[in-house]
């Protein structure tokens, strides 16, 4: 029958022949491709795994973006900065790198005292007055004998003499009391003036100042008694204001204060020192806590302060402040830290710049030499702890300090507790 089949069914029939076989090869070559990649994968788990997370992340994941070999070391250099940063923002913020002394502890004064104040007259260092607490203030003299090391004599202050943040100054018998905080907390200052002759224990009243004052710079400088800066009367405004009055032998030769050169910068908690004919102000802040509105009690409230490691110097003729190498670092609460030592000035602790994360106040640890041939400031040593308001002296190559309010612990600058305790080290400058 095929042989009488019509040409066209002939070939229809070659044609499915054809194409029979065609899809059994192609299934045949299927089959063993199946096989093939069975067998690899098998032999492949982690191939397969591998490929999985590769499909997986290449669906679900954001596109990413390439960036070139210099935008990487860009962004290294960011991270190495921020790295830096938060190590330079520790907790011991500021510190300096300074010598290590050979500190030896002292017998401690009778009370612990902030912001007192002090005066060395040749062996014997009378300290006065100041916070033992925020509620409690101090309204008497405590005096040591650096001779024998002993605390010897305790005697009051007049009643209406200011308890703390007050001006002093001294000729070698009688020491001048100006102006000053009276009362505890953050109370308001005083213009009254006293003069106490050492001698006789004997307490004298003076002129007032033009306006009371917190903690101003004071200081006798070419028979005249000099108060500077501090605090206005809201206690937070800094005074520019410079006055002066002649005195001698613990008396006023005139009637009122006279206005001086202003300072070039006010505020209060600064050294003040005169030395070989020169007048020097140093360090200081602007700004301190005031009294918080309505509370009876005058409780004290924060208020932005900032430090400063500024130094002026004023001329011979009054007439001109000249502007010195600063401190090493910003500076404050250092009215009474301060002494002068073969031709150097050296100055114990204080408070520096609030740090810039936590806002807190940090407490100084350094002690510092001002060179006066040169003009030129060194870090000279360490303190036992950080420590402001201390009130130093000097006598037969020891350098002293005692009292202030020291810090939280070496790993934490801010202020705890305030202290009584008194510590000297041997200086060889």
């Amino acid at each position: 029958m095929g042989k009488n089949l019509p040409h066209h069914h002939q070939h229809q029939s070659k044609s499915n022949n054809s194409y029979t076989k065609f899809i059994f090869a192609l299934f045949f070559c299927l089959l063993g491709l199946a096989c093939i990649v069975d067998l690899f994968w098998a032999s492949s788990s982690s191939f397969s795994s591998s490929y999985l997370r590769f499909a997986s992340n290449w669906v679900s994941q954001k596109p990413r973006i390439f960036v070139s070999q210099q935008q990487q070391q860009q962004q290294h250099n960011v991270d190495d900065k921020i790295g830096k940063k938060k190590r330079f923002l520790s907790a011991t913020f500021a510190d300096l790198p300074a010598p290590d002394l050979a500190w030896e502890q002292m017998p401690s004064a009778p009370v612990p005292r902030l912001d007192g104040s002090a005066i060395q007259i040749n062996n014997l260092f009378y300290v006065l007055s100041g916070y033992g607490t925020l509620d409690h203030v101090h309204s008497h003299v405590d005096v040591f004998n650096f001779t024998d090391n002993t605390w010897r004599a305790k005697f009051d202050t007049p009643k209406d003499m200011a308890n703390s943040h007050l001006g002093v100054a001294s000729d070698g018998r009688y020491i001048y009391v100006v102006s000053g905080q009276y009362g505890p907390q953050c109370r308001a200052p005083t213009s009254r003036t006293y003069v106490l002759d050492t001698q006789t224990r004997e307490w004298q009243s003076l002129p007032p100042l033009p306006a009371p004052r917190y903690a101003p710079a004071t200081q006798l400088w070419k028979g005249r008694l000099h108060v500077m800066g501090g605090s206005k009367e809201n206690r937070h405004t800094p005074g520019l204001e410079h006055w002066s009055i002649a005195v001698k032998d613990g008396k006023a030769l005139e009637k009122e204060w006279r206005t001086e050169i202003p300072i070039p910068r006010g505020g209060p908690h600064r050294a003040s020192v005169a030395i070989n004919d020169r007048l020097f102000v140093i360090g200081g802040q602007e700004g301190d806590f005031m009294a918080k509105p309505g509370s009876p009690i005058f409780k004290c409230s924060r208020r932005h302060e900032v430090v400063y490691g500024d130094v002026y110097m004023l001329d011979a003729e009054m007439k001109k402040w000249e502007v010195l190498p600063p401190l090493p670092k910003p500076n404050s609460h250092i009215e009474c830290s301060w002494v002068v030592v073969n031709n150097s000035i050296i100055i114990t602790g204080g408070t520096t710049e609030k740090h810039p994360e936590t806002k807190r106040m940090i407490l100084v640890g350094e002690v510092f030499q001002f060179h006066l041939d040169s003009l030129t400031w060194s870090v000279i040593g360490k303190l036992p702890y950080r420590v402001k308001t201390t009130l130093a002296g000097f006598w037969d190559g020891y350098l002293y300090f005692t009292s202030g309010q020291r810090d939280r612990g070496p790993d934490n600058p801010q202020p705890k507790k305030v202290i009584g305790e008194m510590w000297r080290t041997k200086l060889n400058i």
